[in-house]
């Protein structure tokens, strides 16, 4: 962990909104790059951003390139063997995503179709719960893998997608449309490196704080009005 004033965050460089991305300006902007700011600020950094295709976090972060990964990381037993986690910043549901007029409205008509999610995620687990998928796994080595699943789909090399509602939500369009939700409530969490108790303890009082004080409810509200915020001060870290 660095001693300097800025907060290293390790990112994907891709348009996700109402997560992330980057106007004409090159400022970064959404959700998840606010939620950044806002643990920089209780920590009197400022936020320096890292950016790395989603299968080299974990590496990066090893290796000392970022102080946290902040970008889309729903906790999962597997992840927690890369990094350790601090309490949720976010609670999301996961939805799937189908070419509009398809038809598919339940699992029960994924039999036998080809469903893609980002390899190693909570959207693959999912996907490998519904019977009878073909699940494709996204590896994650490309500049935008979200991109890649949405373009393969629309391609028709993938019969569906799955990913966090918040995701899904905005791309809804004539040619694609959410075939259904299920209220998994997926916590997503920033990470460090392993064996830096004190930098996550740190982090933790940030993300503690930002609750309290309301800021991570206004931040929510601003980008996902329409989703209901998941928190209320005092809750203990998970």
């Amino acid at each position: 962990m660095t001693a300097s004033r800025t907060l290293r965050v390790i990112c994907a460089d891709l348009p996700a909104p109402p997560l992330f991305e980057r106007d004409e300006r090159g400022e970064r902007h959404g959700y998840e790059a606010d939620v950044a700011r806002l643990i920089a600020e209780q920590l009197g950094r400022r936020v320096e951003w890292v950016y790395r295709q989603w299968s080299d976090f974990y590496p990066a972060l090893d290796a000392g390139e970022g102080d946290l990964l902040l970008c889309g990381q729903g906790i999962s037993d597997y992840r927690k063997t890369l990094g350790d986690f601090t309490r949720p910043y976010a609670i999301f549901d996961e939805s799937v995503m189908v070419r509009s007029g398809s038809g598919i409205t339940s699992p029960q008509h994924l039999e036998g179709l080809r469903v893609g999610a980002i390899a190693n995620s909570l959207n693959m687990t999912l996907t490998e719960t519904f019977t009878g998928v073909v699940p494709v796994p996204f590896d994650g080595a490309s500049d935008d893998v979200f991109g890649d699943m949405v373009a393969a789909l629309r391609s028709g090399d993938i019969d569906a997608l799955v990913d966090d509602d918040v995701a899904l939500v905005p791309l809804e369009a004539d040619d694609l449309t959410i075939a259904f939700t299920v209220p998994t409530r997926n916590a997503w969490g920033a990470v460090v490196a392993k064996r830096q108790p004190d930098w996550l303890a740190s982090v933790n009082r940030a993300l503690d704080e930002i609750i309290a004080n309301g800021a991570l409810k206004s931040t929510w509200e601003r980008w996902m009005p329409t989703l209901d915020y998941p928190f209320e001060a005092g809750q203990p870290v998970q």
